[in-house]
């Protein structure tokens, strides 16, 4: 054999032990991997939180996610869930489907969670309950209030993984509506943020309105805005256009902020045309997001707003709680969060279990009659650990849950006064039927 031949030969022989080892290296870590990964479920409770950090609802998400450490750390102090502290893992959702998706996925597939309280736009919660229910894991939004929830439930498509603790718009639809005609208000333009919350929104209000004898003059053709939008000059004018009695606002804080401002400089506001708000306005710095005319005075005031009422049995101990934490009052959907959280919590010591298959089924246990009445978690999961059975009245309401994940509820009516601040001036009882 010649001797570049003997080389090359060598060579060759050499390169192939080295795939072989490689190879069997790769396999071994394989092995290990699989080794270390298990489908036992964990004896330690782990849930996850995917809510907006950043993004049009970073003013809401702060303040939620506060609100689900400060239920975690009050349920630790008291024992934890099956005898061990409960660990909860949080992401934010960026106020955007692509990175609520995303961020599912972690807490889902990498992190295991049994369950995670989130979404909280319905945009965003649409984009992660897919996911969650693919991977057999709870998610109970505090806060996304899309009617399409509640027609995919009735189809089946959620399989009993989705819960959440607002009330769907079909709700503040109707609300909206009544206090539209309460106001004699009898013509209403549509200016809404474009997404499933604005949209959802638009669908459950036009009906509710029409069948109190109310008119939509762009029924047809509602004045729409992208959710990344950053001018609006010409949405503002289409919406005013027509001369309404009064104009609804669909919105977030950061958008709808800079739509109001745009109506100031558009010369519109403030005068024979109201200007009617939704929760997703309903932000304690609303006022010096708007910012003040040339006299000082804030813009915002006067506008008119519903958002779900949050004066629940376990509000004011929530409240106390909150304050006492964090030096400042909560935000409306706090509540929401706190009793969302404190539901998986409660129904996964009920199951005596962290399998979220099993917790699912206990969640309209611990949320529903016939259990004892009781508003404290403590005291909620001291009943359970005796095999009794408990009815929870959360801190934005009662909870009962019907087999749909949806609760009803009442909604606030709030302002904005003179000096800024958000004050709740009335509530609204809903039944829901006001669109059908």
């Amino acid at each position: 054999m010649p001797e570049g031949e003997s080389s090359l030969s060598k060579e060759m022989t050499t390169r192939k032990c080295q795939r072989t080892c490689q190879h069997r290296i790769l396999c071994l870590l394989l092995l290990l991997t699989s080794a270390c990964q298990t489908t036992e479920t964990p004896s330690q409770l782990r849930i996850g939180t995917l809510l907006p950090i950043t993004g049009d609802l970073a003013a809401y998400g702060s303040s939620m996610q506060n609100s689900a450490r400060l239920l975690v750390d009050t349920v630790n102090a008291c024992g934890g869930i099956l005898g061990q502290p409960v660990e909860m893992l949080s992401q934010d959702d960026q106020t955007e489907p692509a990175a609520a998706a995303a961020a599912m996925t972690q807490l889902a597939e990498v992190n295991r969670v049994a369950g995670v309280v989130g979404g909280v736009s319905s945009a965003t919660a649409s984009a992660e309950v897919g996911i969650a229910v693919r991977n057999r894991v709870i998610l109970i939004s505090p806060s996304s209030t899309s009617p399409v929830f509640t027609e995919r439930a009735r189809n089946g498509d959620f399989q009993g993984f989705w819960f959440r603790t607002a009330p769907p718009d079909t709700y503040q639809g109707e609300a909206l509506a009544r206090l539209a005609k309460a106001q004699g208000i009898e013509s209403v333009a549509i200016l809404a943020i474009n997404n499933d919350y604005g949209n959802g929104l638009i669908s459950s209000f036009i009906p509710a309105f029409e069948a109190l004898g109310g008119r939509v003059p762009n029924k047809s053709s509602p004045a729409r805005y992208p959710p990344d939008s950053t001018t609006f000059d010409s949405v503002v004018a289409a919406a005013y256009s027509s001369k309404p009695d009064a104009v609804l606002l669909i919105a977030y804080p950061e958008t709808g902020s800079l739509v109001l401002k745009t109506a100031y400089q558009q010369g519109l506001l403030g005068k024979e045309t109201r200007l009617l708000v939704t929760d997703g306005m309903k932000k304690t710095e609303i006022a010096d997001l708007v910012g003040k005319n040339a006299k000082g005075e804030y813009i915002a005031t006067g506008i008119v707003g519903t958002a779900p009422s949050a004066g629940g049995p376990a509000f004011k101990d929530f409240r106390e709680r909150f304050r006492a934490q964090y030096r400042r009052e909560p935000e409306v959907f706090d509540p929401n969060t706190w009793d969302a959280t404190a539901l998986l919590l409660m129904a996964a010591e009920a199951a005596k279990s962290t399998d979220s298959s099993v917790i699912k089924d206990r969640i309209r246990d611990v949320a529903n009659p016939p259990g004892e009445a009781v508003t404290d978690v403590c005291q909620a999961l001291s009943l359970i650990r005796e095999g009794k059975e408990v009815n929870y009245q959360g801190a934005s309401g009662n909870v009962d849950l019907n087999p749909l994940g949806d609760v009803t509820g009442s909604y606030d009516v709030w302002t904005v006064e003179p000096d800024g601040s958000v004050r709740v001036i009335g509530a609204i009882a809903v039944s829901g039927e006001g669109n059908k």
